[in-house]
């Protein structure tokens, strides 16, 4: 069997990873949200125009 706790001690996450995960969050990447967000205040600004 798998002892967890020791197989945890044992790890030590790669250097690649963290510099992936640095460039994936300093990234100002437009999804899907934030589109829709940007959707809704116009046409939330649209309908207080009218």
């Amino acid at each position: 069997m798998l002892n967890f706790e020791e197989e945890l001690a044992k790890f030590k996450p790669s250097r690649d990873i963290d510099q992936v995960e640095d460039t994936i969050v300093n990234r100002d990447i437009t999804d899907v949200t934030d589109i829709m967000v940007e959707f809704l205040k116009e046409q939330y600004e649209q309908d207080v125009r009218e």
